[in-house]
């Protein structure tokens, strides 16, 4: 972006500068021009833009006035200039001030972290646009303070700032000049502020997508001027106010998204400049007033999502000539339409849900429709002939869950976008127009097989970048035909009833970036003609037939790699590991044999949390429409669609054997690993413990010995672990973690022991008898010390006396012979 920035030319003439005839420089424009067509997850490729810390030295450039450096990539603010530094800038106020800037546009920077925003006072006073989207600015507790500092500022936006408070003590604002304020997509829980309906002066206000609640203060019919009112996707509750009606100004009112009740109110039919108005998906009961079929000067009406009942007929439009976007519906609606009425209006947008399109003749009189989408419809006794005849003319038509058993064969589609999703439609794969862009038309009844699509004589080149039939009844290979389809950048055709190979033209489609054939019936090797797809990122070929080797050719930019349930053999290839972008790897149910290669810990996106709450996929625009293809997996036992990124490993059900390689455990950011149903031995190390995001654990059915690491305890985000039928032995690890778990995550391991299980450690066991014996011992040992005691004093005593006392001694031996004559005489 700066190559002519060069000493050798004049600064006047480097890109995006610009100078006043004085050759001063007045005016910096570098925005960034990003391709935004093709997204990985939800970054953009801004690899050419400007990067790194943003110098505040660029305002000593006393005449700026103009500076435009939105869309870039800086991520800090440099305070290299303290207040000494600053109060000495030569200025022609003499003010101490850097520039005379009066327009700063920093938006859509979204890494750059601004934690003060003083140096804003140091601008010009003149300062009357500040643009912060997406730059973050969390850490500012006193933003708003700071702001309502620059009195002649009359534009403010600071959408996506993840801001917090809005200071409601404030109890007023000095934004005496500020006319639009968007402060939409932050993270404000708190009731609407009072100092916000002082600002007089608004005339376009944005607090979109927050989580303002409460009711709508009058207070906010302070705000005479307002032309634009935004409180879409909050918690809002309560009733519409009726003196919404005063505001006679209003030109756009947007109340889609909250929790309103009760009905929408009549006095809405007094905003006769309102040209926008969209009070979709609440609570709104009741009829849609007639009245607003009154406001003349109505471009947009949008009121769909709503339990609305009551008829609905011509007299709800009858003056709305000038409606561009119709949007309704609700079960209980009644459509009571003339069958001869021709609208006063030339709709070009028109969403429909719950009708029946055979009351709804006028349709087919809108033939400056651009875009239709009509959902949980009714289509029979309805002309397809005509139907189609008004999609063609459109640019984008939707038509989701409608009961449209209509056959496909002979039809011919043209819009750039096509989105037919769970219709009921039958017959053939339709054909397509070289205008197309994103064909879906996934979960019907659709038979035959691709032939007639993908091998059609098209008139023009292809422009089909989004190609989806799965979840049909589709039968037969998958033909020779894609050479003719090279601007494919997805390809869904999972399950359906194809049989067959890999075709090698799949090799001409160089721009395919995910590929999904999945629950068919397709066999053999994967054709070494698909490296030539250089750009996939995410592979499914998940339950089918295929055998032979894992490919060793697939891209290092793979980030999803999705085999399971097939008949692949052999070892898992080292080149697996050189995929360092990998964030899915399923190779279970195979036939797989030899070790995990050790060099696993090569995968760096499976260590580095750091992308963790980043949306994951591939997001793409067509005319302003973003698609974003998911990734569908099983984890935790369950069949999941992720938008944000998630770390997995399966490679259960294999004959994979030998020690788990330690570099599995360096895989710190994984959240769900399965090795079970294998022939792993060795024992578990203490290094899982540092797997701190595991949530899913299965090492069950192998011979996994020795003991379970007591650092398992401490893996708090687990929630589905099994270590059964193993050869684990001793006492599970005590800490709550483990012992929240049933003892079937532990079942077939007969040396395991300790809670959960019922069977107490025999080691505990052992020592309450070792310690029981031991007391006995020592209680037997006293109470055969006291006897010896005891008999030696008795004897000692006895034989003392005889000893020294003659008269007793000459008595116990006449004793002695006495009991001896006895005893003779009884045995004689």
């Amino acid at each position: 972006m700066l190559a002519t920035w060069s000493n050798k030319e004049d600064c006047c003439k480097w890109r995006g500068v610009h100078c006043n005839i004085n050759g001063r420089v007045t005016n910096i424009s570098l925005p960034c021009s990003t391709d935004d067509d093709i997204t990985i997850g939800h970054k953009k490729n801004k690899t050419h833009c400007l990067t790194g810390k943003f110098h505040l030295s660029i305002f000593e450039l006393e005449f700026l006035n103009y500076l435009d450096l939105s869309n870039n990539d800086f991520n800090t603010i440099q305070l290299s200039l303290d207040c000494q530094t600053m109060s000495s800038v030569n200025t022609s106020h003499g003010s101490g001030n850097f520039s005379n800037v009066f327009h700063l546009d920093l938006s859509q920077n979204e890494n750059l972290v601004i934690n003060d925003l003083r140096w804003l006072l140091r601008l010009s006073s003149s300062l009357q646009f500040i643009n912060l989207d997406y730059v973050n600015i969390h850490k500012e507790t006193h933003w708003l303070q700071i702001l309502n500092m620059l009195p002649s500022l009359s534009e403010l936006y600071l959408s996506s700032c993840s801001l917090e408070s809005l200071s409601p003590s404030l109890p007023y604002a000095n934004f005496t000049s500020l006319e639009y304020l968007d402060l939409s997509g932050n993270d404000f829980f708190s009731e609407l502020p009072i100092w916000l309906f002082n600002l007089s002066g608004l005339s376009y206000l944005n607090l979109k997508e927050n989580s303002f609640y409460g009711q709508i203060p009058k207070a906010l019919m302070n705000l005479r001027n307002l032309d634009v009112l935004s409180l879409k996707e909050n918690k809002l509750s309560g009733a519409i106010p009726d003196w919404f009606g005063q505001l006679g100004g209003l030109k756009k009112l947007v109340l889609s998204s909250n929790l309103f009740t009760s009905f929408i109110p009549a006095t809405l039919g007094n905003l006769s400049s309102l040209i926008y108005l969209d009070v979709s998906t609440n609570s709104l009961n009741g009829s849609l007033p007639e009245c607003l079929g009154k406001l003349s000067n109505l471009e947009k009406l949008v009121v769909d999502e709503n339990p609305l009942s009551g008829v609905l007929s011509d007299r709800n439009f009858a003056k709305l000539s000038n409606l561009q976007r119709l949007s309704f519906g609700s079960h209980s609606f009644i459509f009571d339409f003339d069958p001869h009425w021709i609208p006063p209006f030339k709709l070009q947008n028109l969403r429909l849900s719950y009708a029946d399109l055979k009351l709804l003749p006028w349709l087919y009189t809108q033939t400056s429709l651009t875009k239709i989408e009509i959902y949980n419809s009714l289509f029979k006794n309805v002309s397809q002939d005509m139907f189609w005849s008004l999609a063609s003319h459109c640019v984008f038509l939707f038509l989701e869950n409608n009961d449209m058993p209509w056959n496909m064969s002979n039809v011919l589609l043209n819009s750039e976008i096509v989105w037919l999703i769970g219709n009921g439609l039958s017959g053939g794969l339709p054909r397509l127009t070289s205008n197309v862009s994103v064909f879906e038309i996934a979960y019907n009844n659709l038979t035959g097989s691709l032939s007639p699509l993908l091998c059609q004589k098209m008139i023009g080149k292809s422009n089909l970048k989004y190609l989806s039939v799965h979840n049909n009844l589709l039968s037969g290979g998958l033909t020779e035909c894609w050479v003719n389809w090279k601007s494919l950048i997805h390809v869904g055709l999972g399950a359906n009833n194809l049989k067959g190979i890999i075709p090698h033209s799949m090799g001409s489609l160089s721009n395919l970036m995910s590929l999904k054939i999945f629950d068919t019936k397709l066999h053999g090797e994967i054709p070494v003609s698909m490296k030539n797809c250089r750009k996939l990122l995410m592979l499914n070929l998940q339950n089918n037939s295929f055998s032979g080797p894992i490919p060793n050719w697939i891209g290092k930019g793979v980030k999803v790699l999705q085999l399971s349930s097939n008949e692949f053999s052999g070892d898992i290839p080292l080149q697996i590991c050189q995929l360092s972008s990998l964030f899915v790897l399923d190779l279970s149910n195979n036939r797989l044999t030899g070790t995990i290669p050790h060099c696993i810990h090569n995968i760096t996106s499976m260590i580095f949390n750091n992308v963790t709450q980043d949306e994951f996929g591939i997001t793409f625009n067509v005319f302003g429409v973003f698609f974003r293809i998911v990734v569908s997996l099983q984890t935790k036992g369950n069949h999941l669609s992720y938008k944000k990124y998630i770390h997995i490993i399966g490679l259960s059900n294999n004959q994979l054997s030998g020690r788990i390689p330690s570099g599995v455990f360096r895989l710190t950011a994984l959240q769900s690993m399965n090795l079970s149903q294998n022939q792993f031995m060795g024992t578990i190390p203490n290094d899982i413990g540092n797997m701190k995001q595991l949530e899913s654990l299965d090492l069950s059915n192998n011979t996994l010995s020795g003991e379970i690491p007591q650092t398992m305890s401490s893996l708090s985000f687990l929630e589905v672990l099994n270590l059964s039928f193993n050869n684990l032995k001793g006492q599970i690890p005590l800490g709550t973690q483990l012992q929240s778990f049933t003892p079937l995550s532990y079942m077939g391991n007969p040396e395991l022991c300790g809670t959960p299980l019922i069977e107490k450690c025999k080691q505990n066991e052992a020592l309450g008898e070792d310690i029981n014996d031991e007391e006995g011992s020592e209680l037997m040992e006293c109470f055969y010390m006291g006897m010896a005691v005891g008999f030696s004093t008795c004897f000692w005593i006895v034989f003392g006396t005889l000893l020294f006392k003659r008269t007793w001694r000459h008595a116990y031996f006449n004793f002695l012979y006495d009991v001896k004559d006895w005893f003779m005489s009884r045995w004689t």
